[in-house]
């Protein structure tokens, strides 16, 4: 069988740093890990001590970075409209959104498993375009 790819939202990073919440869970884990270029982006863009910004260049550091593709984005604006017609969100909703539909796409570009824990996010964006979730 072949080993699973796994690129982590950036909940998950935020969640276990602030409460070690996923200590185990992360022990346990089997597959190989990916960074998204977005979520390392949104982790610098958070961080706030010194201790967070060596965390984020430890994760770029140690696994390969997977970036979305000129394709990626541009379908990204398609899901998003899709999302708006559907859901009527405001923009501020959409913008939020944006990061998690390109982690997603990126996933998907190299069949890789999105863990985040934000479901509801995720499984709306996979309503409109299918990949791999696992929720934790």
């Amino acid at each position: 069988m072949a080993t699973r790819i796994i690129i982590f939202d950036t909940s998950v990073f935020i969640d276990h740093l602030r409460t070690n919440k996923y200590s185990d869970r992360l022990k346990d884990l089997s597959g190989l890990i990916r960074n998204s270029s977005v979520v390392l982006s949104e982790l610098a863009r958070g961080a706030t001590d010194k201790t967070e910004l060596d965390f984020v260049s430890a994760l770029e550091k140690n696994h390969p970075v997977l970036t979305p593709m000129e394709r990626n984005w541009i379908e990204s604006g398609h899901i998003l409209h899709r999302i708006y017609k559907d859901k009527g969100f405001l923009p501020e909703k959409l913008r939020d959104m944006h990061f998690d539909v390109l982690i997603a796409l990126t996933a998907r570009n190299h069949g890789a498993t999105v863990i985040t824990s934000n479901m509801t996010d995720f499984e709306l964006i996979r309503r409109y375009k299918e990949f791999r979730l696992e929720i934790w």
